[in-house]
């Protein structure tokens, strides 16, 4: 990370309001050539705004929106360098879901499973954004305390919400190491009291872990109760489900049986969180989803005060082509740049029945799983993703294209936006999920919870996407329950389960290491660079620390075999 990069765009801060357009992002720039830290904190919105951005670094990539320059990593592509856009490449692209040709920046490397400390720049950039995240979060606690507050007049204004700003940004921070820890392990811990020339610390994995569990906890009571914060910022029950979701995973993390703990914690998602089930599945990703039930940390995308080629605007226009908007309104008109489809594993996935698109019927809505979105129906289209002598190929119609997002509402209506970008929220956490973490951790041994209670969960899941039972619908068909049986649930059935449900939702890497088939036991396309895939060395199940920051703080400690 460029650390005068850093500091600069700390200093220099483009302040976001949370009045009337949290979910929009709104930019409000303060005097952007003379900015101090203390002309940013002389009011309640420089707070506001700083805390904003901790919140738009995951979502936003730079200082001026719409790709216009002054991006937020220094010499990084600002298109490819946003949040969800390079945790797609870490974190799907390397599986069984996604195939990109692409060579740039890396790409060819993560889908091949074949990078290293030098030549994927998007895992770079990946770690770098991370830490610029956890720098900001550091920077409110630093200025965000009574003593400060009182010093600058602004104590009587902010003393009932500062204890929840605070909150709010060790959130942030506990996320973004609990996703370092993931990614690459032993990392460097920085926290708002690190000095300004120490050479940050490599913890362990685990210290890492207890570190953002600890946080987790301990910002319970400070965080809002659920639905008493504004719209685009986190609540106790984005806590509750990130404690759920780093247990069900700490036992490959760092060795430690949890799964009764992220029982726990799912079930406080799903029972106490009053974020229920979206009556329909399909309107989770679409441009009107800040009406969602059941999105319990959005990521805020607006296409007009909200810009960037990464964020959800990756999400449509890299998953559909110019053709495909005249089968069905994409949103985004003839702007799709078609760079993603779906590999076979993913389709296969689903029954061979629901997977073709109907002219018809563009919602899917006579499918029996409503999670089947795929479009099959270009001149010419294949499942395979290669041509007829077996090379990888950019023509679109070499695979099937994954249609989950939609830049339009419920209504099949463009966004007030437009469609130059796109105005859906990320779903960063969903209840979906919650169902499914349950029903693992009880598969895995969790106290608290009954193979019947495990049943329920994901026969809860699969009504909602077959839309039977309380969740069925006039005029979309319903006759067909979904439901499995206590024979048909097993380890493997959760695996295929999640892919159907949160395919493209970052968490599939993560997923196949949890069941011991992302190097070895599963093969996919292209998986070290074979066409119907092979195994792979056991080091991919951690990225390596980039190069630059091994040269930039020479005590850190490359992993394994790197």
């Amino acid at each position: 990370m460029n650390k005068n990069k850093i500091i600069a765009v700390i200093s220099i801060l483009f302040c976001l309001g949370f009045t009337s357009c949290f979910n929009d992002l709104n930019t409000m720039p303060l005097d952007d050539n003379q900015i101090v830290s203390e002309e940013v904190y002389s009011t309640t919105d420089g707070y506001a705004g700083m805390l904003a951005k901790c919140y738009g670094s995951m979502i936003l990539t730079g200082q001026k929106g719409g790709d216009g320059g002054d991006g937020d990593l220094q010499g990084a592509n600002e298109g490819y360098s946003g949040y969800v856009r390079l945790l797609f490449y870490l974190q799907e692209l390397n599986t069984d879901n996604f195939l990109m040709p692409s060579s740039s920046n890396g790409l060819r490397k993560m889908l091949n499973l074949s990078w290293d400390a030098s030549n994927a720049p998007v895992v770079t950039w990946t770690y770098q954004r991370l830490y610029m995240s956890i720098a900001y979060c550091n920077e409110v606690l630093r200025e965000c305390t009574e003593d400060k507050l009182k010093k600058r007049g602004l104590w009587d204004k902010m003393s009932g919400e500062y204890a929840s700003y605070r909150a709010e940004a060790r959130f942030i921070r506990a996320y973004c190491y609990a996703t370092l820890c993931d990614l690459f392990g032993n990392v460097p811990y920085i926290d708002e009291n690190t000095g300004v020339k120490e050479i940050p610390v490599q913890w362990q994995r685990k210290q890492i872990f207890e570190f953002a569990e600890s946080e987790l906890k301990a910002i319970d009571a400070d965080l809002k109760a659920p639905h008493r914060n504004e719209y685009g910022r986190i609540d106790q029950v984005a806590a509750w489900f990130l404690l759920s979701r780093m247990y069900l995973n700490a036992q490959t993390w760092i060795g430690e049986n949890r799964y009764t703990d992220a029982l726990a914690y799912a079930k406080k998602v799903i029972n106490e969180g009053g974020y229920p089930l979206a009556p329909d599945y399909r309107h989770i990703f679409l441009a009107d989803n800040d009406q969602c039930s059941e999105i319990i940390w959005p990521l805020c995308q607006d296409g007009q005060k909200a810009q960037s080629s990464a964020g959800t605007n990756f999400y449509v226009k890299a998953f559909v082509n110019g053709p495909m908007n005249e089968l069905y309104k994409t949103g985004v008109g003839s702007r799709g740049w078609g760079n993603v489809r779906a590999k076979a594993t993913l389709v296969d996935a689903f029954d061979s029945d629901d997977v073709l698109f109907d002219k018809t019927d563009v919602w899917g809505n006579q499918k029996k799983d409503k999670r089947a979105q795929f479009m099959t129906a270009l001149p010419n289209q294949k499942k395979e993703t290669y041509d007829n002598k077996g090379a990888m190929t950019s023509t679109f119609t070499c695979g099937y294209g994954y249609i989950k997002w939609r830049n339009v509402t419920k209504e099949n209506q463009l966004p007030t936006q437009g469609e130059a970008y796109t105005s859906i929220n990320f779903p960063m956490f969903r209840t979906g999920e919650a169902y499914l973490i349950a029903a693992e951790a009880i598969l895995r041994g969790a106290q608290g919870g009954s193979m019947a209670d495990a049943l329920n969960y994901v026969n809860e899941i699969r009504e909602r996407a077959y839309m039977s039972g309380r969740y069925a619908k006039s005029g979309v068909r319903s006759d067909v329950s979904g439901d499995i049986t206590a024979s048909q649930l097993t380890l493997d059935f959760i695996l295929a389960e999640r892919q159907r449900e949160l395919a493209s939702e970052l968490v599939r890497r993560t997923d196949l290491i949890r069941f011991g088939k992302f190097t070895k036991g599963k093969n996919w396309d292209w998986k070290a660079a074979q066409q119907q895939g092979a195994d792979v060395d056991d080091k991919y199940i951690l990225f390596p620390i980039p190069e630059t920051e091994l040269t930039n703080n020479p005590t850190l400690k490359q992993n394994e075999n790197y």
